[in-house]
């Protein structure tokens, strides 16, 4: 194809040789002067009839129409994206649920594909929500309280695309929430569990200020040693809580000191027998002669033996004795301490590592409990990778052990 420049300067071309022709073969002038103008008005009509622009020799095509753009939610990108997400995420159109990950389907159903949003999160907020929104709404977080099932929370947010499209996103809170209770409940529980011996103190002072005279002598003492023992119990439970915290800090680095934990629980049981508890002599050690190596926080492991020998010294029955045992079990080591007391309820063994839970609260105060013990036991226990059990038969005792990888094995 030419241009126009082109097609004109080849017409002209061919008129003017069409001419010499005419004057070569001896025409006259007035059919010279005809054959010219038919010429020219051809050369005319040739270059009024070609196209403004015309494509060049390569073939090159005019610039394509603009086409609409693609939908995001059709976006293969878009869906290898979608696949990857850990939370529920929906793509809707017109309030159609044309997209969902796996994690929406394993929430929601299969079937929420194709089906209305608004009856596929069912959900009187959402649906709510998810019927008066607009394209200028503001990319709001809705709660969704029990849902999908009761003491459950999520929340929705809605990302709105060009038309009618919208992307949907699910959050589970229901673990946040868990932990801010949890958090609340031992603020209240250590708050109450303090409250307790203040008030006891606070009330025996009050009336040791009022008593005069000798004749009190007997009814002063009774009262300071009351108070002696709620000061002693209170001065417990702040060492047991600095103890938590402590442990729970370090919940997430492993421990790289070689220890050994038979020499841990010797120790300890040395210093439990030489103490003034009543039941000191009842302690019955079968440890063995072999060293149990491994990688541990040596102050933690004598607080997790302390709380656990303890725990049996206090809650078995006086004159028994209370077996502490050390045995490999191939490549873990296990410590276990045995009590021959009133037992457990299978109801409560669940619990008993929960802050400030007791079987018997008035005989756990009794003895001087906190409530504490087992819950540092069980987060020392995960520090280094042990794992507790709790074993109890109402009426013959109760066994706890801990079983720990020895060193250099996981």
């Amino acid at each position: 194809m030419f241009d126009r420049l082109s097609s004109l300067v080849i017409a002209l071309t061919l008129v003017a040789i069409a001419a010499i022709f005419a004057a070569l073969s001896g025409g006259d002038p007035l059919s010279i002067a005809i054959m010219l103008l038919a010429g020219f008005i051809a050369a005319a009509t040739v270059y009024s009839a070609l196209p403004t622009t015309l494509p060049d020799a390569q073939g090159t095509a005019s610039p394509p129409v603009e086409a609409p753009p693609v939908s995001l939610l059709r976006h293969p990108d878009f869906a290898h994206w979608v696949d990857q997400e850990k939370e529920p995420l929906l793509g809707t159109a017109d309030n159609i649920v044309t997209i969902a990950n796996d994690a929406a389907i394993r929430l929601l159903g299969r079937h929420i594909v194709g089906a209305d949003v608004r009856t596929a999160i069912r959900h009187p907020a959402a649906t709510d929500w998810l019927s008066h929104i607009d394209g200028n709404a503001p990319l709001d977080t809705i709660s969704l309280v029990d849902f999908p099932r009761p003491g459950q929370r999520w929340t929705m947010r809605t990302a709105t695309l060009s038309g009618s499209e919208r992307i949907i996103f699910l959050s589970d809170r229901s673990a946040i929430d868990a932990a801010d209770r949890m958090r609340s409940d031992f603020v209240a529980n250590a708050s109450h569990e303090l409250r307790t011996p203040l008030a006891a103190i606070l009330g025996y002072v009050e009336t040791l200020e009022e008593m005069n005279g000798e004749a009190d002598a007997p009814t002063r003492n009774r009262f300071l040693s009351i108070i002696d023992r709620e000061a002693r119990r209170m001065q417990q439970l702040v060492i047991d809580l600095l103890s938590i915290s402590r442990v729970e800090a370090d919940r997430f680095r492993r421990p790289t000191t070689p220890v050994d934990l038979a020499s841990i629980v010797q120790t300890t049981i040395m210093q439990l027998r030489d103490s003034e508890q009543a039941r000191a002599k009842d302690i019955v050690a079968r440890l063995g002669d072999d060293p149990a190596p491994m990688l541990g926080d040596e102050a933690q492991l004598k607080q997790l033996a302390h709380n656990i020998v303890s725990n049996a010294m206090k809650y078995g029955h006086a004159d028994t004795p209370v077996t502490v045992e050390l045995a490999r079990e191939g490549r873990r080591i296990r410590l276990s301490v045995s009590d021959e007391g009133d037992g457990i309820a299978p109801d409560h063994l669940p619990r008993l590592t929960e802050r400030f839970y007791r079987v018997d609260e008035a005989r756990s105060r009794s003895v001087g409990g906190t409530g504490l013990g087992l819950a540092i036991v069980k987060h020392i226990s995960e520090r280094h990778q042990g794992q507790l059990d709790i074993e109890s038969e109402l009426g013959k005792g109760t066994r706890v052990s801990v079983t720990f990888p020895l060193s250099g094995e996981s």
